[in-house]
């Protein structure tokens, strides 16, 4: 299973991304040493792996902890805000609090209200590093206009531009309320250029105007790229993207059609099977090498993460928070709206007289299941897109343009591998069968990172269960000013042209 990406880390810190290994990279003058774009052309067109390498900082950057500039345990990069996500989404349960984390400022909402909280921090700074990062690679390699002759330096332009979009699509959903109402409104700076010299707020049109640009020039890109690896972007995870991004316009869906039918068509992944295998869904989500995942990283001794991380706090098959006392578990309502067939019920812990209540026992598990084990992370990857995500979103998109008949037809053949009976699909139709495609979204990549996406698509009003501890039974919209980020304070304070919240 395990390929040696010791290069990923001694590469990290290239001169083309010396930001990444700054104390403070909101600063202009932390962007570092940069090599021109002569040097790197030329470098790459003699050593080919060190165009590679230089995204390769990108990737690097998506698992290291304190990418997001706090010592928090809740600072290990993309997947650290997977969970604040899938909290604020509500359909995970911080079930039981024994050492506090994500409980007042995450699970109580505190952070979204409060831009001195340091989770504020963490998200901006997490994402505009990344953003910085790509727009290093994208200049040194000739700009946001220059197409390279050389394969390999397309390639490598392509996955930058990638990354550029995927960090402020994420950007878009953590910190604005709704899109859509926020359309003409001033919401995010725009950097297409290394540094950061304090530039005015851009509006939420702007912003998804580049993320479409620079994800359309990603697709091209990277057209014929078959990557080292599952940790590079490659074609058919642009296409996911930005079906994500368009998918959160509400107003695109056509378009969602088509590129995620675009996106099953190019992927060599294929559909997780209902069973233990690596390929399964009760298979333990813990291989890169699962035919399931188009996207993941391979964890090994060389990166050399324990407690700081992912599994440190989700797996009690780790030596993990939720081992020793903060569980993270199903949402009880969300749980208990599976029926009884329903094979991912098996991913949960479900005997109330036993430890760990519904608890993801069975989805995400360090290879050895050994309770309270290892505390190197060296059996267990992480993942960050699979075949069901673009699978889904067609048939969300299917159903929102109109095509009822064929969302059916999907939704069905989807259903089928997870219960015995889905016929109760086939009587489905109008916000009925939405309501439905959303259920089976959040059930089927539940704590994979992607409720928090779902939940603002569908404009979706989340009511706790009784699991919760805190907010149990209320009603909270989609736009509840809880749920998005503010601008942290330090940008307020260091960026002259911001100074106000969105």
């Amino acid at each position: 299973m395990k390929n040696n990406i010791k290069s990923i880390l001694g590469l990290a810190c290239l001169a083309v991304f010396a930001i990444g290994c700054e104390d403070d990279f909101l600063d202009e003058q932390s962007t570092g040493k940069i090599i021109n774009a002569n040097q790197l052309v030329d470098g790459v067109l003699l050593n080919p792996t060190l165009g590679e390498g230089s995204v390769t900082g990108i990737y690097a950057t998506m698992f290291t902890t304190e990418t997001g500039g706090t010592t928090s345990q809740q600072d290990f990069g993309q997947k650290g805000y997977d969970i604040y996500g899938d909290m604020l989404s509500s359909d995970m349960a911080l079930s039981v609090s024994t050492f506090g984390w994500y409980r007042s400022r995450i699970t109580e909402m505190q952070a979204g209200v409060d831009f001195t909280q340091q989770e504020n921090y963490q998200v901006w700074r997490y994402y505009f590093r990344i953003i910085n990062q790509a727009n290093l690679v994208i200049d040194g390699l000739g700009g946001n206009d220059f197409v390279p002759e050389n394969e390999e330096l397309r390639h490598i332009l392509g996955q930058a531009f990638a990354m550029r979009a995927h960090s402020y699509f994420y950007l878009t959903q953590f910190m604005i309320n709704d899109v859509e109402a926020s359309w003409n409104s001033e919401t995010l700076p725009i950097y297409i250029e290394p540094g950061f010299i304090g530039n005015p707020k851009s509006t939420t049109q702007e912003v998804y105007a580049l993320m479409e640009d620079d994800l359309t020039k990603a697709i091209s890109l990277l057209d014929g790229y078959a990557r080292p690896s599952k940790t590079q972007v490659n074609q058919s995870v642009a296409q996911t993207i930005l079906a994500y991004v368009l998918g959160s316009r509400r107003d695109r869906w056509d378009d969602v059609v088509t590129l995620t039918n675009n996106a099953l068509a190019n992927t060599t992944a294929s559909a997780m099977e209902a069973d233990d295998s690596v390929s399964g869904i009760l298979g333990g989500f813990n291989d890169v090498a699962s035919q399931g995942w188009m996207w993941g990283v391979d964890l090994n001794e060389d990166i050399a993460l324990g407690l700081v991380s992912w599994w440190g706090q989700m797996d009690a098959y780790s030596y993990s928070y939720a081992a020793f006392g903060d569980n993270k578990s199903i949402d009880l309502a969300l749980y208990d709206s599976m029926p009884a067939d329903d094979v991912r019920r098996g991913q949960f812990q479900n005997d109330p007289e036993e430890d760990f209540l519904l608890q993801p026992l069975n989805k995400f598990y360090d290879s050895d299941r050994q309770l309270f084990g290892s505390s190197q992370i060296v059996k267990a990857d992480y993942i960050y897109m699979r075949y069901e995500e673009p699978l889904l979103l067609n048939i969300e998109a299917l159903a929102n343009s109109g095509q009822e008949g064929l969302a059916r037809t999907a939704l069905f053949n989807f259903v089928s591998t997870r219960v015995t009976d889905a016929s109760f699909v086939n009587a489905l139709n109008g916000q009925a069968l939405l309501d439905e495609i959303y259920k089976q979204t959040r059930l089927e990549l539940w704590g994979e990172g992607k409720s928090y996406l779902a939940m603002k698509r569908n404009k979706a009003t989340i009511v706790r269960g009784s699991n919760h501890l805190f907010a149990v039974g209320q009603p909270i919209p989609f736009n509840d000013e809880r749920l998005t980020f503010e601008i942290p304070q330090q940008e307020l304070q260091d960026n002259n042209n911001i100074t106000t919240q969105n």
